[in-house]
């Protein structure tokens, strides 16, 4: 695996790490600037929609520059806009650095797939993929909980700090480690990408991949008060909780990585009939501590084996999209992690209890692998292979 994806996976790493720290940081911020704790949070309702939107959009205004040059553009925006929020004392000026650098790392992240895809070997864009949401789930492990470390420490201002330090290596080796062309010369147009990604197997690939991941975050989210008021657990075992969660989606990103691009049906198949059986065993379960927190490993490492091999399906099927097919796999992740939270919530205020959570996430992902039957079922089939 070229060095350069480990690269691209580390820029990964420091933006993951902002996507998800402000929840432990928000009381402070809300503190220190004068607002509600709803209205700071709307700052990471604000990062997950420029999410969503962004990863089209940056991935079409890059098309005419080489990856190179456009993951620097976007790693260099994502730095600044840190800064700036590490500096300001305005609430609204902080809340557009969130949805600014959105933008940047969405974009960042759509072109990182498809530069991982196109320099790994043929056959390994699974691996490549892995390495770069390896990030992600490493962030989980240790950013979120550093940043929150930090925040209690020393304020939440410098959070936002150490993630754009962290960001400053991966800037610098990307401008040594990543081929300065990085495309073909004879680019397909936007247009011509458009078309291929209507191929049905690349959207029944997004559907199914935003639906997992739907599931993964509409439990994630509510993980902390799922245990303390249901578990019964002190809050101090929440962060042990958290890394759990973390190291099981490291494991199954990794496994995945090595199944992937070889027996990609192994992973789908039993990784998607195990997932909603998991997710209803810690609904009924969640009661007894030890049972919950083997399977929030155990669910963390099966939603990211299933979730990555989707995405590494998606990029498989938009060969003819090089350019946007990353684009897409990012907006239907950011799809998912947004409605799926919404769902989970929708769910506990209409009473049902945190347990509901995880009964939704088991419920969108039966409706996940009903799409899947049908589709696989039909004259012209489409599933991935």
């Amino acid at each position: 695996m070229p060095f350069a994806i480990y690269v691209l996976g580390l820029a990964v790493f420091a933006q993951g790490t902002s996507e998800f720290m402000l929840s432990g940081l928000g009381p402070a911020i809300a503190a220190d600037l004068g607002v509600s704790v709803p209205a700071a949070g709307a700052l990471t309702s604000a990062f997950a929609a420029g999410m969503v939107v962004g990863a089209p959009l940056m991935a079409l205004l890059s098309l005419r520059r080489p990856r190179r040059q456009a993951l620097l553009f976007f790693l260099v925006a994502f730095v600044v806009v840190h800064v700036a929020g590490a500096l300001t004392t305005d609430f609204a000026v902080l809340l557009a650095t969130r949805v600014l650098g959105a933008l940047a790392n969405a974009g960042f992240l759509a072109v990182g797939l498809a530069t991982a895809a196109g320099m790994a070997a043929p056959g390994a864009k699974g691996r490549a993929t892995s390495v770069l949401l390896g990030g992600i789930t490493l962030a989980c492990v240790a950013g979120v909980p550093a940043g929150a470390v930090l925040g209690q420490a020393f304020g939440w201002r410098s959070a936002f700090w150490a993630v754009a330090l962290v960001s400053l290596p991966a800037v610098l080796a990307i401008v040594r480690s990543v081929p300065a062309g990085g495309q073909d010369s004879a680019r397909p147009r936007a247009r011509h990408e458009l078309r291929a990604l209507r191929e049905p197997r690349l959207l029944v690939a997004l559907a199914l991949g935003a639906l997992v991941n739907a599931a993964t975050f509409c439990t994630f989210t509510y993980l902390s008060p799922l245990v303390t008021e249901v578990s019964g657990v002190s809050e101090g075992w929440v962060p042990v909780l958290l890394a759990l969660f973390g190291l099981g989606s490291f494991a199954g990103v990794t496994a995945a990585g090595r199944l992937s691009d070889a027996r990609p049906a192994l992973v789908l198949v039993a990784g998607g009939l195990a997932l909603p059986v998991g997710w209803a065993l810690l609904a009924a379960a969640a009661g007894v501590p030890v049972v919950a927190f083997v399977l929030v490993f155990v669910q963390g490492a099966l939603s990211f084996a299933v979730g990555s091999t989707l995405i590494a399906r998606v990029l498989y099927a938009a060969a003819a999209a090089p350019s946007l097919g990353g684009s897409y796999a990012t907006a239907a992740l950011n799809v998912g992690a947004t409605a799926g939270p919404a769902l989970g919530g929708a769910a506990i205020a209409a009473g049902l209890g945190y347990q509901a959570a995880p009964w939704v996430s088991a419920l969108l992902v039966v409706v996940a692998l009903a799409v899947a039957a049908v589709v696989h079922r039909s004259p012209a089939s489409v599933t991935p292979r």
